[in-house]
């Protein structure tokens, strides 16, 4: 908070003085940026401030202290229920001294005092820590995925493997189905001839015996 100036004081008596500072922070509250001369403005600065403190804690003794200085009611709602909320994140400096030039007449040094704008809470930048967890996360997280790619894979190729095994299982078992079909088969067919070459004999054998007679 900028200290108050030395020497001597504004109007003709300290009442005089502490109304004028309490006027002057009233129209800057109401209107945001007032116009006066560089010595009221810098008067009105750590005056101004110090209310604005007390709207930031926003208790009933704060409220009380400020309405011991600003006598209107509008202007102590709007200074608790929004500018003091708009500085929760600056510690001071709530107004700003801009020269204004001479004041025609009499080349008083005139300057605006205004409210400054909400201080908007900036993210902090990366740090290198930041940065190396960063990347050692999205290192593991790519390892990760190569790994359950390579396990789908693997499953495939084996899966792959087995069928054609199952298969070749299945076509040997089959061949080896077949020859013994066949051997059944042949054996079959040379019983019957046996049996068939047996017939003839007889037959011939008895032919033999009726002649004989």
């Amino acid at each position: 908070m900028p200290t108050p100036a030395k020497g001597p004081r504004l109007g003709g008596s300290p009442a005089h003085e502490r109304l004028m500072l309490a006027n002057l922070a009233t129209s800057l509250f109401r209107h945001g940026k007032i116009k006066t001369t560089e010595t009221k403005a810098k008067r009105l600065r750590p005056f101004a401030e110090r209310l604005v403190t007390f709207a930031k804690r926003g208790d009933l003794h704060a409220r009380r202290r400020v309405r011991t200085v600003i006598r209107d009611n509008d202007v102590v709602t709007d200074l608790f229920d929004t500018i003091g909320p708009r500085y929760v994140n600056r510690h001071g400096g709530y107004t700003r001294v801009v020269k204004a030039g001479l004041r025609k007449g009499d080349a008083a040094p005139m300057a605006y005092i205004e409210l400054v704008e909400e201080l908007v809470a900036v993210e902090a930048a990366p740090t290198k820590a930041t940065k190396a967890a960063k990347a050692g996360a999205r290192k593991a997280a790519k390892t990760a995925a190569v790994a359950a790619l390579a396990g789908d894979t693997d499953d495939t190729d084996e899966s792959e493997v087995a069928a054609p095994r199952s298969r070749k299982a299945t076509k040997a078992a089959k061949a080896a189905a077949k020859p013994a079909d066949e051997v059944a088969d042949t054996d079959t067919d040379t019983d019957v001839d046996a049996d068939v070459d047996v017939d003839t004999e007889a037959d011939e054998d008895a032919k033999k015996k009726a002649d004989e007679d």
